[in-house]
């Protein structure tokens, strides 16, 4: 990866392209839990970040961050692959 001085020529688009060293190494140690993490289709959003709350006879109960309850979910790459440049190393492709 590249330096955040490298990013420097991006100017104000740099932050949309790639985070920075301290974003990298904090998204590295938050807490995840591959098995509850989910995304969640929304109406305005599209996609909203949801925990699965139990899962009973086929059917997934899910807490969203707009309080919602969805059924149509997908699962979450854990967050160190948000903005990554290599997309072969997710584990999810939507």
């Amino acid at each position: 990866m590249s330096s955040d001085s490298e990013m420097a020529i991006f100017g104000e688009a740099a932050p949309y392209l790639r985070k920075s060293e301290k974003e990298r190494i904090e998204a590295q140690n938050k807490p995840f839990d591959a098995k509850t993490s989910v995304f969640v289709v929304h109406a305005k959003e599209s996609f909203v970040k949801g925990t699965i709350q139990s899962r009973e006879s086929g059917k997934v109960t899910v807490k969203t961050e707009k309080g919602e309850v969805n059924d149509q979910i997908y699962s979450m790459n854990p967050p160190k692959y948000d903005k990554i440049e290599d997309m072969a190393m997710m584990t999810h492709l939507h």
